[in-house]
């Protein structure tokens, strides 16, 4: 049997591809929607792609089903209630598919979905007993999957039925089996995942804290407690998942824009996303963008800010950054790119357009306009347990999430320093202030981690 873990790094998403070199078959499980890296596993292991199986509809990625189904007319398969609108072959508890050697038995485990499935997984060249688990969005490694997704209204069947799937259904399989999520490390479908990307069922039975309650009202209460930020994303990317997503190639045409066809595209109403370092932007700016940049978790970020439906532009160092840029959009199911700006910033200064600034203040330079007694408030966009763990004394706690949806209620005269861990979400909260009229915008360079490092105090 052939098994492989396939990591999407920044959305935290592992697909998998399953096969039997005997048999020459192939499928994949939770794919991505950029569907290269299988076609060539496909083609170096000389196995057909014939199945693609969803365990869920997905809520963070657009899924890959139908990329790999028309690019090999793979049979699609997903839980028989999921109420997709795609041609597919519905799945239920006790079906089970086999490939030569293979043997994939089916689990219905709700709870993270209504409708969600795992994936028990056999060689059948080395026995009947089953050897690893596919749990979806289910089972993390440390942690367990949120079940607020589908909405309030059956929050509580939700918390049930998850309660059920970890403790019973689950709670009947042996320790030794090996379990793979659908979810790592920077997923925003749980909140305490490991970096590790697999593990057991009896590590996990162990050591994780969700599966050591004594009682379901424990379990509840906890599940309860609080739950990770929801971006604007999340609805679109169902939606898409639900109806089957577009084709890439049916998307707009990506090009580099001259300055003036930019800002009449800009003009007309497209979103501008400057993805160049804090620095970078800082420096100079075309009014109005949102400073998004290249780093892991981008793709997280842009649905925390944009919304999905949103015509985009795009300001890059490089076409490389425009290509990565665009492969992180289209995973969370934001198509309508339009373009890049040709020359990147230069060409737009040079073109005689306004530009702004967002300045970059040194960790000195806020710590003495502080001891001198400057008017000016400090907005930390951190976590509350970043918060927690030491902030400026004086400063005001808004997460970046809570300002991006409220703002935040200061006089929009007022300067404003606003500052995160390192500098990057303090650069998108500053964008997203100085866009919603406040007059005098600063980020502090290095954020808390360049603070401390420099021996200021922290409470």
């Amino acid at each position: 049997m052939y098994f492989k873990q396939i990591n999407t790094e920044g959305l935290g998403c592992y697909s998998y591809v399953i096969g039997c070199p005997g048999s020459g078959e192939m499928l994949v499980v939770d794919p991505k929607r950029d569907v290269q890296e299988y076609l060539d596993i496909s083609r170096e292991e000389g196995m057909k792609i014939t199945k693609v199986i969803n365990t869920h509809v997905h809520a963070d990625h657009v899924a890959g089903e139908q990329e790999l189904k028309s690019h090999t007319g793979a049979e699609l398969y997903i839980h028989e209630n999921a109420g997709v609108k795609y041609n597919h072959t519905p799945l239920k508890e006790g079906d089970s598919i086999v490939m030569g050697n293979a043997k994939l038995d089916f689990i219905s485990t709700p709870g993270h979905t209504p409708n969600s499935l795992s994936i028990l997984l056999t060689d059948l060249a080395r026995g009947n007993d089953p050897w690893m688990i596919l749990t979806g969005d289910l089972l993390f490694v440390g942690d367990i999957g949120r079940p607020d997704l589908p909405g309030n209204e059956i929050l509580d069947e939700q918390v049930e039925n998850l309660y059920d799937s970890l403790y019973n259904k689950l709670g009947k399989l042996p320790d030794y089996l090996e379990v793979f999520p659908a979810h790592g490390q920077g997923s925003l479908c749980g909140k305490g995942m490991s970096a590790k990307s697999s593990t057991t069922l009896g590590f996990e039975r162990k050591f994780n804290p969700m599966l050591q309650f004594k009682s379901f009202e424990d379990f509840k209460a906890e599940v309860l407690k609080s739950f990770p930020a929801r971006p604007k994303s999340f609805s679109h990317i169902i939606e898409t998942n639900l109806n089957g997503a577009p084709l890439l190639e049916r998307c707009p045409l990506d090009r580099a824009m001259n300055p003036e066809k930019f800002k009449q595209k800009m003009d007309s109403g497209a979103v501008v996303i400057d993805v160049r370092d804090a620095a970078g932007f800082g420096g100079f700016h075309i009014p109005g963008s949102i400073n998004i940049g290249l780093e892991k978790q981008l793709a997280n970020w842009v649905g925390m800010v944009i919304e999905p439906k949103s015509d985009l532009l795009l300001v890059v160092n490089s076409r490389e950054d425009y290509d990565r840029m665009l492969l992180e959009l289209h995973r969370i199911g934001y198509d309508q790119i339009h373009g890049y700006l040709m020359g990147g910033i230069s060409s737009w200064v040079l073109s005689g357009y306004a530009v702004e600034s967002l300045d970059q203040k040194s960790v000195q330079q806020v710590k003495e306009a502080k001891d001198s007694g400057r008017d000016f408030s400090i907005i930390d966009v951190r976590t509350p347990a970043e918060w927690n763990s030491g902030h400026i004394e004086g400063a005001i706690h808004v997460p970046l999430t809570e300002l991006l949806d409220n703002g935040v209620d200061i006089d929009k005269e007022k300067p404003v320093v606003v500052m995160c861990g390192s500098g990057y979400r303090s650069n998108i909260a500053g964008s997203h202030l100085a866009n919603t009229g406040h007059k005098e915008v600063c980020s502090l360079a290095g954020g808390a981690m360049a603070w401390s490092r420099s021996g200021f105090p922290l409470v």
